[in-house]
């Protein structure tokens, strides 16, 4: 055990000395040249693969008239998945009744952009309580009817794709932080048919998706469910559940929108312990949307999110199950974090003048 703790304290030390020669090598543009700047020719696609191991972003074709964006974009990554444009109300805009329901086109242009530079494509979201339409939230809609909607959307979307598409989120955002289900359209205002019946619906969405693609990989994805507590619990319970008895569940995703808070060494061990407990049932575990927000850009700041930049993917990258790390974005410059978490910002890997930020070191050097 004392061996043990010493040899983390020695790796914890090392990061440290390594992000403060990185830092420097962006503040100043110094030591280009230094033994411990890791190599230009090295990225995060190619680092993460040697370990089995998907790096991807969420992104929307609006930024790749960027040419920065872009170019950083198809060298670094692997994969990439819509921020947005797969949620229902972006490619479900119109009822079925219109004869034109479904928008595809915006998706469509993430596809090209994948298959020109060798990325796959992860699909989100097709079950979620947030960013409906008009016609949908407000049609008075039966548990029946919601049911057929609800099946169509699922089986269409997934049919349209098909192979292009490898992995979907395809419930999103189901439990209350306590572990109880959250009360939502689906699930119960009315419903489609399984009101107050537990992760019943969570299970019927996943049996449609997997008779629309037998091959693609289907996840439940959560926020708050990173350390071990009640709502991983629930969910962890229900993953369980879905496993043995033949429910076609691949994976859990851990959404992973963080601050500096979680370097705590209980936080994660916890982290990696409930990376292990899914990992255990035969199930994935993705690292969905991660970001971590801190208050400032000043030095501290930026090392100290470094710091757990690293350690987040030294945490994935021992754990087997662990196969994906996705960022919430690439730069700060289109971060959704400035306007959801007030005083918060400078959250991902490249500055919003694209600029390697110490982070984007942090995760290089801990997948080398």
């Amino acid at each position: 055990m004392i061996g043990s703790i010493i040899f983390r304290r020695a790796i914890n030390l090392s990061l440290l000395i390594s992000l403060v020669l990185c830092l420097t090598v962006v503040l100043t543009g110094q030591g280009r040249s230094d033994p411990n700047v890791l190599p230009h020719t090295e990225v995060l696609r190619s680092s993460a693969a040697k370990h089995g191991v998907r790096i991807i972003t969420a992104t929307d074709p609006a930024y790749f008239k960027d040419s920065r964006y872009a170019a950083i974009l198809g060298a670094e990554f692997s994969g990439l998945e819509p921020e947005n444009a797969m949620k229902f109300g972006p490619v479900h805009p119109r009822p079925n009744t219109d004869p034109h329901p479904y928008d595809f086109s915006v998706c469509d242009q993430l596809i090209s952009f994948a298959q020109q530079h060798n990325m796959g494509v992860r699909g989100h979201t097709l079950v979620w309580h947030n960013q409906n339409p008009d016609w949908l939230t407000h049609g008075d809609f039966t548990p029946k009817q919601l049911r057929a909607i609800l099946r169509d959307h699922i089986t269409t979307v997934l049919k349209h794709f098909g192979t292009n598409i490898y992995a979907y989120d395809v419930v999103n955002e189901a439990f209350d932080d306590d572990g109880k289900m959250h009360s939502t359209l689906w699930y119960d205002k009315p419903g489609i048919g399984l009101a107050r019946q537990g992760t019943k619906y969570i299970e019927q969405a996943l049996r449609w998706a997997h008779a629309a693609s037998p091959s693609a990989k289907l996840f439940y994805n959560d926020y708050n469910n990173e350390t071990i507590g009640p709502k991983s619990d629930a969910i962890y319970a229900m993953a369980r559940d879905f496993k043995q008895r033949g429910v076609p569940l691949s994976g859990v995703g851990l959404q992973m929108h963080v601050a500096l808070d979680l370097d705590d060494p209980a936080k994660l061990n916890s982290l990696s312990a409930d990376i292990k407990r899914v990992g255990d049932l035969g199930l994935e575990v993705d690292i969905t949307e991660l970001d971590i927000r801190v208050k400032s850009n000043d030095t501290a700041s930026l090392v100290a999110q470094a710091k757990l930049y690293g350690e987040i993917v030294s945490v994935c990258i021992q754990q087997p199950s662990c196969k994906l790390i996705q960022t919430w974005g690439l730069t700060d410059k289109y971060s959704w974090v400035p306007g959801f978490f007030s005083g918060y910002g400078w959250a991902l890997l490249w500055d919003d003048k694209y600029q390697k930020k110490p982070s984007y070191y942090a995760m290089l050097k801990a997948l080398q």
